[in-house]
């Protein structure tokens, strides 16, 4: 128990150390590629939660369905995150011009552009 205690204070401090250091341009296509491997991590939680025949009993099953749930919030936010944030750089679609298409279409017949005023006379 001590050793996989310390396995994870160790791993927590090289993961912190080494996505510290990613720069944010690689972000978006890192965190994708994270979430897939994510997924791993609830495969590990299943199998924390089937082992309960062994010494640990019943809190081994209840610390996997823990982990099998943080897991799942883990990736399925991952993957929402990192759909708005490409959603960003998708072509988005003029607005529609207000007033219909027809209406900036035409151009007004005194050759002044159509602001709404009224045509006044020339003196």
């Amino acid at each position: 128990m001590l050793n996989n205690l310390i396995i994870f204070v160790l791993s927590a401090f090289v993961g912190t150390e080494v996505l510290s250091k990613v720069p944010q341009t690689l972000h978006t296509p890192l965190m994708s590629g994270a979430n897939a491997i994510s997924g791993i991590t609830i495969v590990g939680a299943l199998v924390a939660a089937g082992m309960a025949g062994t010494a640990g009993g019943v809190w081994v099953t209840w610390f996997g369905f823990a982990a099998l749930v943080v897991a799942t919030i883990n990736v399925v936010g991952g993957f929402l995150v990192t759909d708005r944030m490409l959603q960003m750089f998708a072509k988005k679609e003029p607005k529609a011009v207000e007033g219909g298409a027809d209406r900036a279409a035409v151009p007004a017949t005194d050759g002044r552009a159509r602001t709404g005023a009224k045509a006044t006379p020339f003196k």
